[in-house]
């Protein structure tokens, strides 16, 4: 019964029109902003490291290096917050998490792109 009704929830609140996401693509994830009254969107850009959990509650982990300082940030799925995700560029990777790209700089760091096929 509580289970059914679980699931009725998280069928109202997902979000269908999420592209399907890998690690090791680049992503540029479109976020809602909210300032004082104002409301605006922000792109962050960066690589896939890892995805986690499932459903309602699934999270992605994007990797960004700004001003040479490594920036990740963690992104609900299906949040009211995300406008929306696009895939930049998809790279061939051989790790479910690719947290071995922390430790890495500059050239070392870069993944070689999947084939188009």
């Amino acid at each position: 019964m509580q289970n059914a009704m679980l699931e009725k929830v998280e069928q109202l609140h997902r979000k269908p029109e999420i592209e399907h996401v890998e690690p090791g693509d680049q992503l540029r994830v479109h976020v809602k902003i909210k300032e004082g009254e104002k409301e605006r969107i922000q792109v962050f850009e960066g690589i896939l490291i890892a995805r986690n959990n499932s459903g309602i509650k699934e999270t992605i982990t994007v990797r960004k290096v700004s001003f040479s300082q490594g920036v990740e940030r963690i992104f609900p799925l299906h949040s009211p917050a995300i406008e929306k995700i696009e895939v930049v560029k998809r790279n061939r990777v051989r790790r479910a998490k690719l947290y071995y790209l922390r430790k890495l700089k500059g050239k070392a760091a870069r993944l070689k792109e999947r084939d188009r096929h």
